[in-house]
């Protein structure tokens, strides 16, 4: 029996570690390094193109029990994350680089699995995991749209912040912190008075823009929104977003700031960080200009600027079933974001339900079925629920978990039980011997 998965990022590698742990031959396809997007700058697997941090690591946040659903389910994407974690206050953040390197390093050892590069034009025969991502190419996406009739295959547009060396950053006109002092002061936080934050989003409004055929400010996901068009959305959204300056006290004035800019770590060094939130596709050269009004980087060394790019995903309701299985065709299956679930650990939550369940499906084994009742399933059936209208991308969250049907007072109490009923489910598949 064999398997192949088209596709290296996070859900495919996690597809084809969950396949290969229960005994299924599986051929990983990968486009790097011979094709690359204007996107991907490494030839490892599971390159993050984004942000570093895989958010909340907390019981009390969805994402974080969706995290130790995977860490439970010998996921392989959590193990790696667990392993090169930077300081990132209550969430997750790594390494990029060592993240990528570990991934790659433990597919490419593992004797079940076999590499092969090249670009995929077409859908292969037999069983497949198509996890392209959403970068997919457009030769497969052509195909992939033959599959979708009446204008069923979607596509939205994401983007990426910039990244700036801490020793350019002017530490006089800054300081670390975390909100609230929740955790440890792992951000970097650049405050701005009004004057200079109302000048900085003039000019933001006025900057130019990389041409982006297709792009407009209707087609972008909420939660990967680019700053610009924050700025022109209303004078105070971005300090109701990512320049919300609530519970970070400058210690000069002893006083919350009008605005603050956060910087994450973006490597173990602590010698590079991201722009919290500031995913963008101005011009290089204007996103020079306009960043360096924010006075903590008005001398800063960019060695990443923001990028712009293309992401597509399947109108997964109308098309898939909760396994991603394709209803027309149920020997291909989809997994990671192009299924329109979104983010980093959804991507790989996603490729693991479909390693462990295309597994049990080809030894002849009952489905495992994740229910509402977990995270890894509230997802899966999210996807797949053809009563979902206009369908959009989807973090995972609380309100599409399957409620309690009784009453704890206080949301963190009511999450935390959640997360207990889950995770209690979850260990039953150690008794049944599933994971």
């Amino acid at each position: 029996m064999e398997v192949k998965v088209v596709g290296a990022g996070l859900a495919g590698c996690e597809c084809a570690w969950q396949l290969a742990n229960r005994g299924i031959d599986v051929e990983l396809i990968e486009m790097k390094p011979g094709k690359k997007t204007p996107a991907h700058v490494s030839d490892d697997f599971g390159e993050l193109v984004c942000s570093n941090s895989l958010r909340s690591d907390e019981l009390t946040n969805a994402v974080g029990l969706l995290k130790e659903e995977m860490r439970r389910c010998g996921g392989l994407i959590i193990a790696c994350a667990d392993a090169t974690r930077v300081p990132a206050g209550g969430a997750l953040a790594v390494d990029r680089v060592a993240f990528a390197k570990r991934i790659t390093d433990q597919i490419r050892s593992h004797p079940r699995i076999t590499v092969r590069s090249g670009e995929v034009t077409e859908i292969p025969e037999g069983t497949v995991v198509i996890a392209t991502g959403p970068l997919t190419s457009e030769a497969l996406s052509e195909k992939l749209r033959e599959i979708s009739p009446d204008d069923e295959f979607l596509s939205f547009y994401d983007a990426a912040a910039p990244i700036v060396t801490y020793e350019s950053v002017d530490m006089e006109n800054a300081y670390f912190a975390s909100r609230y002092g929740k955790g440890t002061a792992d951000y970097i936080n650049c405050p701005m008075t009004e004057q200079e934050y109302k000048d900085f989003r003039r000019e933001l409004c006025a900057a130019q823009e990389a041409e982006m055929h297709g792009f407009d400010d209707g087609g972008v996901f909420e939660g990967c929104m680019p700053i610009e068009v924050m700025a022109r959305r209303g004078e105070d959204t971005m300090r109701y977003g990512p320049m919300k300056p609530v519970g970070l006290e400058d210690p000069r004035t002893g006083k919350e700031p009008y605005a603050v800019v956060q910087l994450r770590k973006d490597n173990a060094q602590g010698t590079i960080y991201n722009i919290v939130g500031f995913q963008t596709h101005l011009k290089f050269p204007e996103q020079k200009r306009v960043f360096s009004m924010i006075p903590a980087l008005k001398n800063a060394e960019f060695v990443r600027y923001g990028v712009m790019h293309r992401n597509t995903y399947l109108n997964s309701p109308q098309l898939l079933d909760r396994y991603y299985r394709l209803r027309s065709d149920p020997r291909v299956r989809f997994a990671g974001q192009m299924t329109g679930v979104e983010g980093y650990v959804e991507s790989a939550a996603s490729g693991m339900l479909v390693g462990i369940e295309t597994a049990r499906e080809l030894l002849g084994q009952a489905p495992a079925d994740f229910p509402r009742t977990t995270a890894t399933g509230a997802l899966a059936l999210y996807i797949s629920e053809g009563s979902v209208g206009n369908f959009q991308p989807m973090n995972i969250n609380f309100g599409i978990i399957e409620p309690l049907g009784y009453r704890v007072k206080g949301k963190r109490n009511k999450n935390a039980e959640i997360s207990r009923r889950a995770l209690e489910w979850i260990d039953g598949l150690h008794r049944d011997g599933i994971v």
